[in-house]
Parts: C-alpha cells; structure tokens; sequence
C-alpha cells in the first residue's frame, strides 16, 4: 500500500468542520427539545381523550416510523414550496427532525403511560385532582422515568441521523465533511475525522443523559418520584 496519510491537510479545515459541528448540535438539542414536548403532549392527549384523536395521533406515528426520515425531508424542503410553503435548509433540517422524533417519543412515552399502575390514577381521583393534574403530577413523572434509558438512545439515533440532512444540503457536520473530501481529495482522513466528531458527540451526550437521568431520577426519588415507584 503506497497511500500516505495525510491527516494534517484537514486541518486547514478546522473551522468549517466546527461550524459544521455547530450546527449539528443545535438541530439535535433543538430537535430534541421540541420532540420530547410533542412527544410528552401526543402522548398525553392520546391516553386522555383516545378517539377520533387518538387515532388521528396514531396515524401520525405509524406514518413517520414507517417512511424514511429522507422522504421525510424531501417532502418539507421539496414538496411544501408546491403548496407555497418555504422553509431554508436548516428550517427544514430542524422541523424534518422534530417531526421525525416527536413520533418516535410519542410511541414511547405511551408505552411509560401504560405501565403506570391504575391505582396511582384513583389515588389522584380520591384526592380530587383534574384528569390534567394527575397527568401533570402522578402519571408524566414516572411514565418518563421508565423510558428514560429508551428515550435516550432515540435522541442519540436522531443525532446520528441528523446526517440525512445534508441531502437538502443543510450546513451539518456531514454536509461540510462532503465538501471538504471534494476539495481535499483526502477521503479516507476526513471521513475519519468526522467519524471521530460524532462518536464523541454521542458519547457527550450518553454521558450528559446518564447525569441528568441520575440527577431527576436517583439523586432525589423521594421527593419526586416516591409515590409512585411504590406504588407501581
């Protein structure tokens, strides 16, 4: 083998790798952020009321889980300007993905719900609680507690799968690492370098999650979750 690595011509590329980098972590923390709202609120709605809502959330859910996210984007970035909507890249980037994961942490969050013990809910009932306080306070905590290691992994995939983006040439990670390889002609070290970048964006986060996950769900259980540990 006769290839000479040279891993320091990317560095001529540091910045526009950074600003890459950037941007990847705002569409996931952003994407994640808004997902797990959507998510904690379909959910919520869903087991609340079921119904003509319910399904209608239902199919929402079936229809993203089972498209590709790429379809996904090419419909908001390509198909929406039919119809008079326009969104840039990153726009569509960020709604592609918030879409794509609410649906994702709806499914789980029900599932959370569904595993909270009924007699949690009468306890609520007894004490004279609206349906939504005892979403708000007896049924959410736990439910979330529950899925919180599920919950995290798919924040991760939708991190990874942020990638994607660059087919609607959103400027992510991916995207500045195609145009780098192009104008560099060194494949193999760029590719290396970006696959660097996002195992340790992954593992930052896994061990951000593990801190918040031991933060609200075992540094202090008896004051937030007791009630209804036990009572699962």
């Amino acid at each position: 083998m006769n290839y000479q690595f040279q891993f320091g011509v990317i560095a001529n590329y540091r910045d526009e790798l950074l600003s890459g980098l950037l941007l990847t972590i705002q569409l996931s923390v952003s994407s994640i952020v808004l997902g797990l709202a959507l998510g904690i609120m379909l959910a919520s709605v869903r087991a609340m009321y079921g119904g003509l809502i319910g399904r209608i959330i239902k199919l929402y859910v079936e229809v993203v889980r089972n498209t590709p996210f790429l379809v996904q984007l090419f419909i908001i970035f390509f198909g929406l300007p039919v119809l008079g909507v326009r969104v840039d890249a990153t726009a569509a980037a960020l709604i592609g993905m918030t879409i794509n994961l609410g649906a994702y942490t709806t499914e789980i969050i029900r599932a959370g719900i569904d595993a909270v013990h009924r007699s949690q809910v009468e306890a609520g009932q007894s004490l004279g609680m609206t349906t939504y306080q005892i979403y708000r306070h007896i049924i959410i905590p736990p439910a979330i507690a529950k899925v919180y290691p599920a919950l995290c992994s798919q924040f991760i995939l939708m991190t990874l799968a942020s990638s994607v983006c660059s087919a609607i040439s959103a400027e992510e990670l991916s995207s500045v690492t195609a145009q780098i390889e192009s104008q560099s002609y060194r494949s193999f070290e760029v590719y290396v370098i970006a696959t660097l970048i996002y195992l340790a964006l992954s593992m930052v986060l896994r061990g951000i999650f593990a801190l918040v996950g031991w933060y609200l769900f075992k540094r202090r259980p008896k004051l937030k979750l007791a009630p209804a540990v036990e009572g699962a």
